[in-house]
């Protein structure tokens, strides 16, 4: 009975511990999103004037484009995005990069990305959407060793916007380009991870 007590007493220390790590991890990773685009951020809230230059080198980066439309968005400021980042390819894909990111998923940005296609699927009688992504990394992350990678980014409607937000970003980080058809990784991530969230 007592060892029953002693590895309940480890599983439970382990899950605090868990627990507290990711959301130390989770704490750094918004503060290194923040703090990318803090000069811009600043110059909203100081109400200093802002050209669409100012914006552009945020709207570029991927790592930086999804927060910063929902900043200028916040100070009613979109106007000032540059107009060939404001399709949902775009908004996607700064989705799936900062996805990636996060400590219980890729743990980093992936050193490529490139915008593989747009699958639709019919759901009910309506029309969904979602696009897939080829990443990779580069040596010494773990997953360099898979290659190049899909992430699918989803689900989007007839009437979507650029930047709404998909409740269906996902990577198996383990689904390999060639191995799996994009086709295929989308129905998995409309199966088990869309129509999960319902």
């Amino acid at each position: 009975m007592k060892i029953i007590f002693i590895v309940i007493g480890i599983i439970i220390l382990f899950i605090l511990y868990r627990y507290f790590a990711f959301k130390k991890e989770s704490a750094k990773t918004h503060k290194l999103r923040f703090a990318r685009i803090k000069p811009l951020v600043e110059k909203l809230e100081n109400k200093e004037k802002i050209k669409e230059e100012d914006v552009l080198n945020y709207a570029k980066d991927n790592k930086t484009r999804e927060l910063t439309y929902q900043i200028l968005s916040k100070h009613n400021k979109t106007e000032l995005f540059p107009k060939e980042y404001l399709t949902i390819e775009s908004g996607a894909e700064s989705k799936m990069v900062n996805w990636l990111e996060f400590p219980t998923e890729l743990d980093k940005v992936p050193d490529d990305i490139k915008h593989l296609e747009k699958v639709k699927i019919d759901f009910d009688g309506n029309n969904v959407y979602y696009h897939v992504f080829r990443y990779m990394t580069n040596k010494p992350h773990w997953a360099a060793e898979n290659g190049w990678m899909l992430g699918v980014v989803g689900p989007y409607f007839d009437d979507s916007k650029p930047y709404d937000f998909p409740a269906a970003t996902f990577s198996r980080c383990s689904s390999k380009v060639g191995e799996i058809d994009p086709k295929d990784e989308v129905k998995w991530v409309h199966e088990n991870i869309a129509l999960k969230r319902k």
